[in-house]
């Protein structure tokens, strides 16, 4: 057993495993059941007895996507509302002041939580010699729900700033220095990172930021907040302005209304070849978030934070491998990067004649798939980057290009791939991920990398010493592959042709 640890709310006891100390399922905040569901979390009103923290405990409900847990070998886990809980690995409960790293798992805001195998925090906290937490938060409608008919919105958000708040309070009795916090996370916890970075509310309770495949384009306006809103209570069939049915509806119910309106806007949309849009996201309430993020860290909201920025290179064959279809021809490739772009054409021919010019595969699949992949995350992920780095030289940037071997190489460097690598769980998964020397040597350099950045702000390692600062005339990019490599205005001539759109 690990040592008993005094929080804020209560004492503690976790496992001793492997020459780490683990505590699974700390409670940050009160239960955000009955009178609570559709309110900002609460502080916890604490316990007197030690809790037995060496199991995890529910995450928050969801329909886990069956096809996706196959790929990244997660199992299932109990769910429950009362799901507030995060999980740390620390080398040790002592005064050594560790850097501290707060994972924020993806989902689309819908599924995940920070107890998946994947996300297993050990590799890293005993390689960097750091205390690693994850956390779950409120998903789908339950965390993302807004409406006239309630006094407050983001819960989901306003659950990591939670989170966050009992790092800063509690994080020293881990071993832990709550003056150096790295936020890092993925997807739908990328998109959490930047709008964490841009939310006034968080300003101060994290000092470094690692948005992966997840940048500053990703929130929601309050009318389009609330129309989504309004349509979910349709399918739920319940009238949008009855709180109080809201508030009694059962858990099922909710999940089934929100997988058909997400259906409706990812799946079906995607389908017929139109751009998806995720139904729950961070929410501009005037509040938690103020304006687009990436307009509110263009404007200086997260100066004082260095942030470690990027995305693969190869984002969307995951999705286009979730939801197969006939391969495009170039009229129906066309007619999606006209949705993405305003000029498909234009856009269509810049791809094929750069993928022509670099010996690569020109069929309208793959220049379709590029685009998407990079109006959905690159792009984004660059004006991120030109938009920190006005005030905070402290900005990198980096894309991944290794290629997973699953399905036979079909989801090239797709979305998530990069996880394994940064937790050094690439074993977990090794059909998804890979293995063998390359795939090891990869994931330590990028652990290495992760965890430098997280205890000065600098990624350079020994492995690459000069680790070029973020310049958007050079563009200067470090690629993580089969080799590491520095490669300047990478793909130059597909991210030019977006100059004036997003």
């Amino acid at each position: 057993m690990a040592a008993i640890i005094q929080t804020e709310a209560g004492r503690v006891h976790g496992a001793s495993q492997n020459g780490l100390s683990v505590y699974r399922g700390i409670p940050y905040a009160a239960p955000p059941i009955g009178d609570l569901r559709f309110r900002v979390a609460q502080p916890h009103p604490g316990w007197d007895d030690v809790l037995d923290c060496e199991s995890f405990r529910p995450i928050a409900p969801q329909i886990p996507n069956e096809a996706l847990d196959a790929m990244v070998g997660a199992a299932p886990q109990q769910q429950s509302e009362d799901c507030l809980f995060l999980n740390v690995w620390t080398p040790a409960t002592d005064d050594a002041a560790r850097p501290v790293m707060v994972w924020i798992h993806g989902g689309a805001f819908t599924i995940g939580s920070g107890s998946e195998r994947i996300y297993d925090g050990a590799t890293l906290a005993a390689r960097g010699d750091v205390v690693v937490v994850t956390i779950n938060y409120r998903l789908g409608a339950l965390g993302f729900l807004h409406l006239p008919a309630f006094d407050e919105s983001n819960f989901g958000m306003r659950d990591q700033l939670a989170a966050l708040r009992w790092v800063r309070d509690n994080i020293a009795n881990f071993g832990g220095d709550p003056s150096n916090i790295t936020i890092f996370g993925e997807s739908a916890g990328g998109m959490s990172v930047s709008s964490l970075m841009a939310s006034p509310e968080a300003q101060g309770l994290f000092h470094k930021a690692i948005p992966q495949s997840g940048a500053g384009h990703h929130g929601i306006d309050d009318p389009q907040a609330v129309s989504h809103g309004e349509q979910f209570c349709d399918l739920l069939g319940v009238d949008p302005t009855d709180a109080q049915a809201l508030q009694s509806a059962s858990v099922a119910d909710i999940l089934a209304a929100q997988a058909k309106l997400e259906e409706q806007m990812l799946y079906v949309a995607m389908e017929a070849g139109k751009q998806p849009e995720m139904p729950f996201r961070p929410i501009i309430d005037g509040e938690f978030l103020t304006q687009m993020p990436i307009d509110a860290v263009r404007a200086g909201q997260a100066a004082a934070v260095a942030a470690l920025i990027g995305c693969l290179d190869e984002e969307s064959k995951l999705f286009t491998a979730m939801v197969p279809t006939e391969p495009p021809n170039e009229e129906d490739a066309v007619a999606v990067m006209d949705a993405l772009h305003g000029d498909g054409q234009k856009l269509y021919d810049i791809y094929r004649a750069a993928r022509e010019a670099r010996g690569e595969s020109t069929t309208p699949y793959e220049i379709q798939t590029a685009a998407s992949g990079d109006e959905l995350f690159r792009i984004p992920a660059l004006r991120l980057l030109d938009a920190q780095a006005q005030h905070n030289d402290q900005t990198w940037c980096y894309l991944f290009d290794w290629k997973s071997p699953m399905l036979d190489g079909a989801l090239g460097s797709c979305h998530a791939l990069d996880i394994p690598f940064v937790f050094g769980t690439q074993d977990i998964a090794p059909e998804f991920a890979g293995q063998g020397v390359a795939a090891n040597a990869l994931a330590e350099f990028t652990m290495d990398t992760w965890l430098a950045f997280a205890k000065t702000g600098n990624p350079a390692t020994e492995q690459m010493p000069a680790w070029p600062q973020w310049n958007p005339s050079t563009r200067q990019t470090v690629i993580l592959g089969e080799s590491v490599r520095i490669q300047p205005n990478h793909r130059a001539q597909e991210t030019t042709a977006w100059q004036d759109v997003l």
